[in-house]
């Protein structure tokens, strides 16, 4: 049952991912309830995600899967990496789990990023905005960028590669230079690059009057995590009861014909009506989740921008 879904997905998916030269793709995403794994294809390796609850039940199973796709892609188990993927809280998602500090060059859309699938949860390309990225891709000659919360900076990259000025901001040193990595690896000058080591939430506040940012971008990018509870934030951050004050925060910053792109992988995410009252919102969510991802609640995005009532 297993091996026949993994096989059939396969064959359908990789063609498709070979055409667009794509080496980072989704090919199983709990299709069948009695095996509820995630199974990720980078390059020549897989990321197993165990997402059963019991975990006698789990490592039962993970032996199966493992086996299926040894099977179908003739590797070896040193090209299986499994995780236990649980519910994470606050920057959970980002502690190490181990330190094999080594790092990866998988292609999308051609252009080469580093990944790293050993030592944390996340591997450093959220699969499920490949849509987005590819859009900012062929969507941003002459614009200017503003990405929060940027984690390792691909959708930064992906723009910067389509003619964008970017500014991307993220609390993590760490992935900040793993953003400016992916630029170098991509041959781009980072002389029209910004790259801002700072909470988001706290850049929000601090520079939206600062002359070159006040009202100047094309494009922002806001993907804020689903809960923060960091020890550097003075409160905690929910996304749903904190989006107004996020969204308007962000909104300084964009010129009057500019357009916020809002995500956020709360599963039961409900836009404020405020935000849709007083503002030009489109539901993208289903144009934005890729072919790979069944999830159809993998993350909720919208586009936001100013009305006549806003511009007033």
């Amino acid at each position: 049952m297993l091996s026949g879904r993994l096989e059939k997905n396969y064959k359908k998916l990789k063609p498709w991912f070979d055409k667009s030269k794509t080496e980072a793709f989704r090919l199983y995403d709990k299709d069948i309830p009695e095996f509820p794994f995630l199974i990720d294809i980078y390059k020549d390796y897989v990321v197993i995600y165990d997402k059963t609850e019991l975990i006698d039940e789990g490592k039962s199973k993970d032996e199966a899967v493992v086996s299926a796709v040894k099977n179908l892609l003739q590797i070896s188990d040193e090209k299986i990496i499994v995780k236990k993927r649980q519910r994470q809280a606050g920057t959970n998602q980002y502690q190490k789990l181990s330190a094999k500090n080594e790092r990866l060059i998988v292609l999308e859309n051609s252009h080469p990023v580093y990944v790293n699938l050993w030592d944390y949860l996340d591997t450093g390309l959220f699969l499920d905005h490949r849509p987005l990225r590819y859009f900012f891709l062929k969507n941003s000659k002459n614009k200017k960028m503003l990405n929060l919360f940027c984690y390792t900076g691909v959708v930064s990259l992906m723009a910067a590669l389509g003619g964008a000025k970017t500014v991307s901001v993220d609390m993590s040193g760490k992935y900040l230079s793993w953003a400016e990595d992916n630029f170098k690896l991509n041959e781009i000058p980072l002389t029209e690059h910004r790259f801002i080591e700072q909470n988001a939430l706290e850049f929000l506040q601090q520079a939206s009057e600062w002359p070159d940012y006040k009202q100047s971008f094309d494009v922002i990018f806001l993907d804020p995590p689903t809960f923060s509870n960091s020890k550097e934030m003075d409160e905690d951050f929910e996304v749903e009861r904190d989006q107004k004050k996020i969204i308007l925060d962000a909104l300084k910053f964009l010129k009057s014909d500019g357009v916020l792109y809002f995500s956020t992988n709360k599963r039961k995410f409900k836009l404020d009506p405020q935000i849709e009252n007083d503002f030009f919102v489109k539901n993208t969510s289903e144009k934005t989740i890729p072919i790979d991802c069944h999830d159809q609640k993998i993350h909720h995005s919208f586009e936001i921008r100013f009305n006549k009532k806003t511009l007033a």
